[in-house]
């Protein structure tokens, strides 16, 4: 995969994230701040660092799991691999415009 090809998965890559919902809150993950880094390598491996809105979250499990499912739906990725992470911890300032924006914030 060329640099272009690797760009346009990432791109493809985060559509998906944003058609995941955190079940308790009415915003995208993506929009949430949850997502930290998204890697993808010229084989089509996919490195995603993600953390939680808090570490007792209900989909703690499932959530994790639900983006390494969608994520390996894109035609280019071979491999998927989500990492957790609470360094440095979820806040509400993590949120896109957008987000803060949809739950009144702003």
């Amino acid at each position: 995969m060329n640099d272009a090809e690797m760009q346009k998965t990432g791109d493809d890559i985060v559509d998906v994230l944003r058609s995941i919902f955190d079940p308790e809150i009415p915003v995208d993950i993506y929009e949430l701040g949850l997502i930290y880094d998204v890697q993808v390598s010229s084989e089509g491996d996919v490195k995603i660092l993600m953390t939680l809105t808090s570490p007792n979250c209900p989909v703690a499990e499932s959530l994790p799991e639900e983006v390494k499912q969608k994520v390996g739906t894109i035609a280019e990725v071979k491999d998927v691999e989500v990492e957790i992470t609470f360094d440095p911890p979820w806040s509400k300032e993590m949120m896109s415009e957008e987000a803060m924006l949809e739950l009144g914030f702003l």
